[in-house]
């Protein structure tokens, strides 16, 4: 929804809710005479523990709503930074800073302010007012450059856990274009076996990641949709069987579509589809446009926890899979292999898949893969050497059964 103008910038803001389980993704557009001035699309959550009043602890985990207000947001220049500042009703609000160097910008000052005065949001808090906790991490990026961040960043501040993903930002645009330049953190840039940063235990899982030397079954097919609003601008169908090489032991992994549950945006160079459940963080499929003719599929992002207890994360932006004109979907019935990574492919089962220009909510015209491609042509040339081998079972019989004939008249 477009809101009213800031210190001369105008901000859009919209929400985004996607998928089987309400996620909210931000995405902040602040604009001036140039165009875009400041760009910032992120998901965040904070979990926030007090004291009631019978002597306990509660914990209370707040999202993005679906309403907010922006007071105070800004654009800034070379003397005056840049800021986000976003207000959750009366209990909640948050901001975060940028300042602008020579070559560079910082991201600064990330403030969370509460009030447990509320009593919806903090029921039966002792104490009562306002908290602020700051936030000491400070990020440089260069000037003309988005940051981009699709692991969970998480911050634990006490009493306050504070997690950050999905994160595309980039301040003091240039020219009014955001930037085709990327940095990307720490986290996405290379393949980690760490300990889960987010859970305290272990997650509850109803299936186990572990080394596998019998063949596992085919995965089941999973529907997938993403709405912009109230249209569908993303189908997706397919079974995904994750191959984890970690320490040279395969793992592989079925995605069961019954307890997976999906996220996503539409942009109109970009689409994404994101799955998790208990095991998987995230598992993101980025599609891109390509010579404002064609779409496929240009990043792979994942971020899961191995039957051990500890997480694996790979991403990789440079691919080039699942290629197919804008307006057509992409089809493939046999099965593909995608390689992400040495360490990590994806295997895909029956899969049909339309990120842009989806009409009333039905796939569009496929083009198919070459697998199947080859299939299709294979078939009839089958039927016609069948057909043509039956004709001439059929002429040899015949020319055997009139020799018989000629025999039996010359016995007479």
């Amino acid at each position: 929804m477009c809101l009213s103008p800031v210190k001369g910038a105008k901000l859009i803001l919209i929400f985004l809710f996607l998928g089987a389980v309400q996620s909210n993704a931000l995405i902040v557009n602040l604009t001036d005479s140039k165009g875009t001035c400041l760009y910032a699309e992120w998901e965040m959550n904070f979990t926030i523990t007090y004291e009631t009043t019978n002597h306990t602890n509660k914990t209370r985990t707040i999202a993005v709503p679906d309403k907010v207000t922006h007071d105070g947001s800004s654009c800034g220049d070379d003397q005056n930074s840049a800021k986000i500042m976003i207000q959750f009703g009366f209990a909640v609000s948050w901001a975060v800073n940028f300042t602008k160097e020579a070559s560079h910008y910082s991201i600064h000052d990330i403030v969370l302010s509460y009030n447990t005065s509320d009593s919806t949001a903090f029921p039966d808090a002792v104490a009562k007012g306002v908290h602020t906790v700051k936030n000491p991490e400070n990020f440089t990026v260069p000037l003309d450059v988005i940051f981009k961040c699709n692991s969970v960043l998480t911050y634990n501040l006490t009493p306050v856990v504070q997690n950050y993903w999905g994160i595309h930002l980039q301040a003091f645009v240039q020219n009014g274009t955001v930037s085709k330049n990327e940095q990307v953190c720490e986290k996405d840039q290379t393949v980690t076996t760490v300990a889960p940063i987010i859970h305290t235990t272990a997650p509850s899982t109803t299936t186990t990641l572990t080394p596998t030397s019998t063949p596992t079954p085919t995965p089941t097919v999973g529907n997938y949709s993403i709405r912009n609003g109230n249209t569908t601008c993303l189908l997706a169908t397919m079974g995904l069987q994750l191959n984890i090489t970690e320490e040279k032991v395969p793992f592989i992994f079925n995605i069961n579509p019954a307890t997976t549950n999906f996220t996503g945006s539409c942009q109109p160079q970009s689409a994404q589809l994101r799955l998790n459940n208990s095991q998987i963080k995230y598992l993101d499929f980025i599609f891109a446009v390509k010579n404002e003719k064609r779409f496929y599929l240009k990043e792979v992002n994942v971020y899961m926890y191995l039957a051990n207890g500890s997480a694996f994360n790979i991403s990789n932006n440079n691919l080039s899979f699942w290629d197919a004109p804008l307006g057509s979907s992409y089809m493939c019935n046999k099965e593909q292999v995608l390689s992400v990574s040495r360490a990590f492919q994806i295997n895909t089962f029956n899969l049909k898949v339309q990120p842009f220009n989806v009409t009333k909510g039905e796939y569009s015209t496929a083009e198919e893969c070459a697998a199947d491609s080859d299939l299709n042509f294979l078939i009839p040339v089958a039927v016609g050497v069948a057909l043509g081998f039956l004709i001439i079972a059929v002429f040899i019989s015949y020319m055997i059964g009139r020799r018989k004939s000629r025999t039996g008249y010359q016995s007479v």
